[in-house]
C-alpha cells in the first residue's frame, strides 16, 4: 500500500539551495516526520545558507545558528534548557554536514554519546565541504576528486565508518537512510522521535555540484549508492544489534560511479578495487547482522 505523508510542509519555497539538493530534500522528509514541535540545531555548513538570511527563513521551525565544531554541544545545552522549564516534548535536532560531523565536530558528538544526551542528531552527507568549495573530508570516498583532491592525486583514504563509530558508543539507535528511499528515511526518523537519549541518522545526501552530475540525477545517484551497496541501509541498537533494510540485487559500483563526473578520473582497475572494497564491506556487514 502507498504511504502517503503529512500533508504539511515545514520547508517552504523560497530557499537558497542548489538545484537538486539532496540535503534539502532530506530536511523535508525529517520535518514531515518530527513535525512543528522541534528545534533544528544547525552548525555551519550549507544548511546554515540554505533557510536564507535573518531575518527572512524558508523554514518554519526555530532555528539555532551555532559554530562548526559545537552541534552536539549546543543541542545538549538546549535540551537542558528546555528541561529547566519542564518542557519534555519538544525534539531538538542537531543537523550538520559530514565535515561538521566526521571531521570538525566529532568532539562534541562522542561526548554527548558517551553521555547518551537526549536529542536527534543528524548527518547530512555529501561527502565534502560542499559549502566552502568542495574541499576532502574524512567522508570523502576513496579516489574521489575534490578541489583539494584533484584527479592527478585523488584521496587515497578511505572513508571514516562514522555508523561503527557511533556504535560503539553503545548508543541506543544508529541508521543510515538516503533521499531515494523516503519511505524508509521517514519511519527511521519517527523511530528515532520515540527514543530516549542519542540517535544517530546518517544520510547520503547528493550534491549535484560537488559530484559533478547533473542535478536530474541526484536521485538516481542516491538509489544507486544503495543498489550497488556502496552504501547500504541498516540500523544499529545499543551498539550491537544489527539490522539490513535492504539487501539488494547486487548492482555493479561501475553504474554509480560513471554517472559522476567527480570520478571521471578512474581507471577500470581502481573500478575494480573499489568494487572489492564494496564487497569486503558488505560480507562484514551481513556478518554483524547475523550474529
Amino acid at each position: 500500500m502507498e504511504r502517503r505523508f503529512p500533508d504539511e510542509e515545514y520547508l517552504t519555497s523560497g530557499h537558497l539551495a542548489c538545484s537538486g539538493c539532496g540535503a534539502t530534500i532530506a530536511m523535508r522528509y525529517a520535518l514531515k516526520a518530527l513535525g512543528e514541535n522541534v528545534i533544528v540545531v544547525l552548525p555551519a555548513c550549507c544548511w546554515t545558507i540554505i533557510p536564507g538570511a535573518f531575518p527572512h527563513t524558508a523554514m518554519k521551525v526555530p532555528l539555532y545558528h551555532v559554530a562548526f565544531e559545537t552541534a552536539a554541544s549546543s543541542a545538549t545545552g538546549v535540551k537542558a534548557g528546555l528541561e529547566m522549564k519542564g518542557d519534555s516534548t519538544t525534539t531538538v535536532l542537531a543537523w550538520a554536514g559530514d565535515g561538521g560531523t566526521f571531521d570538525i565536530g566529532l568532539q562534541a558528538l562522542s561526548g554527548a554519546a558517551e553521555r547518551n544526551d537526549d536529542f536527534i542528531y543528524v548527518c547530512y552527507d555529501n561527502e565534502a565541504y560542499m559549502n566552502t568549495g568542495i574541499q576532502r573530508s574524512s567522508a570523502t570516498p576513496f579516489l574521489t576528486w575534490t578541489t583539494t583532491t584533484p584527479a592527478h592525486q585523488p584521496k587515497i583514504e578511505a572513508k571514516k565508518n562514522i555508523m561503527e563509530i557511533m556504535a560503539a558508543h553503545r548508543i541506543p539507535y544508529a541508521a543510515s537512510a538516503s533521499v531515494a528511499y523516503p519511505e524508509d528515511f521517514y519511519e527511521k526518523m519517527k523511530k528515532a522521535k520515540e527514543i530516549k537519549g542519542l540517535r544517530f541518522i546518517h544520510i547520503l545526501a547528493t550534491c549535484p555540484t560537488g559530484w559533478r552530475l547533473p542535478s536530474q540525477l541526484s536521485i538516481k545517484a542516491a538509489r544507486l549508492a544503495v543498489l550497488t551497496r556502496i552504501f547500504p541501509l541498516y540500523e544499529i541498537e545499543r551498539g550491537d544489534l544489527y539490522t539490513i533494510n535492504l539487501s539488494p540485487g547486487p548492482r555493479p559500483v561501475k553504474e554509480y560511479l560513471k554517472l559522476q563526473g567527480r570520478y571521471s578520473h578512474l581507471t577500470d582497475q581502481e573500478i575494480e578495487t573499489i568494487q572489492e572494497d564494496v564487497e569486503k564491506n558488505w560480507a562484514r556487514l551481513m556478518r554483524k547482522a547475523q550474529a
